[in-house]
């Protein structure tokens, strides 16, 4: 029987996905009427059908969509929740845009890393997301592995660098969180929203991560309350000023963000399934993904989209964080 026409918003994914923990924040902090659903062997072929992917999270609208991939269903979203928006207008909204790609398209490889590589965190993964059967969670211990060659983290010292990085997230986070109530002032973005879908999935969850996360009181108490305490106000700082933990994430993204996605890219251009990029000065090899590189366009199309006085403002702060070649 084909999936019924909801009601409301149903959010189908996996508790312990990056992405379906950052949508299911986004939709918690618009206020939107939504059920979280498994994505079970009843529904997956029509889900996968009409969506057009595989993966996780799909959004069923009451229009009877099936919607995936995270940042155009913000923005979808936005549109229609435009006081409790994700991504503000104008240059702002391209900031947050550029910060979300470092989560987005970076950091979730540390996820994977954090994951899979440590054996106490991947049998709990396995056996959670196959509901405790045990043949099933094999299979699903095999390819971990696997996911870890492809995004990069296959050396122990591309590990301990990963691990290196996202401690110093957290300790930035840390820090902002006694200043401000979200990453950027006191009312939340999509950057928001991929930290505690990566806090509530993975680093705050897994039983590895979650000791390094544990040292870090504002960070967990945020994980836990973020979405339950933001009751519609709040500003965000201005573009030209943005916050310490913006200003952190821009630097970083420099030596590690910004030569993966243009190695990706120049990839994708020459049709190679694999490349090679000096990261944390060792030379690591990538699968070569199409999406990365997409994701990356929607941004260059956010800019094309501003007046010419905004796209001006935004070419010469991408000069300023070194990030111009990326999205320019």
């Amino acid at each position: 029987m084909p999936i019924p026409r909801p009601e409301r918003y149903v959010l189908y994914g996996g508790e312990l996905s990056y992405f379906t923990r950052k949508l299911e924040a986004a939709l918690i902090l618009y206020g939107a009427d939504f059920e979280f659903r498994g994505k079970t062997a009843d529904v997956r072929e029509e889900l996968e059908m009409r969506s057009g992917t595989h993966q996780v999270p799909v959004l069923h609208t009451p229009e009877n969509w099936l919607i995936g991939d995270t940042t155009p269903l913000l923005h979808l979203l936005d549109a229609r929740f435009p006081d409790r928006a994700m991504f503000p207008k104008g240059p702002l909204g391209v900031l947050v845009h550029v910060l979300e790609e470092y989560f987005d398209e970076w950091v979730a490889r540390t996820m994977v890393h954090f994951r899979w590589h440590y054996s106490r965190s991947a049998q709990y993964a396995a056996l959670k997301m196959s509901n405790g059967n045990e043949q099933a969670a094999a299979t699903v211990l095999a390819w971990g592995p696997r996911a870890c060659r492809a995004t990069g983290t296959e050396s122990p010292h591309q590990q301990r660098a990963a691990e290196e990085e996202y401690v110093r997230i957290l300790a930035a986070m840390e820090q902002q969180l006694g200043e401000s109530s979200y990453m950027l002032g006191d009312r939340p973005t999509a950057v928001d929203c991929i930290l505690l879908g990566g806090l509530r999935a993975h680093t705050y969850n897994d039983p590895d991560p979650k000791e390094i996360t544990a040292q870090y009181p504002r960070v967990v108490k945020w994980c836990e309350e973020a979405t339950s305490q933001w009751k519609g106000a709040g500003e965000l700082l201005p573009f030209d000023s943005t916050t310490p933990f913006a200003q952190f994430v821009l630097n970083e993204m420099y030596s590690t963000y910004r030569p993966y996605v243009l190695g990706n890219a120049d990839a994708q251009q020459a049709g190679a399934k694999a490349f090679h990029v000096q990261i944390y000065g060792e030379d690591v090899s990538y699968l070569s993904r199409p999406y990365p590189e997409q994701s990356r366009r929607m941004v260059q199309q956010k800019i094309v989209a501003l007046n010419k006085r905004d796209q001006e403002a935004v070419r010469l702060w991408l000069d300023d964080v070194r990030l111009s070649d990326c999205f320019a």
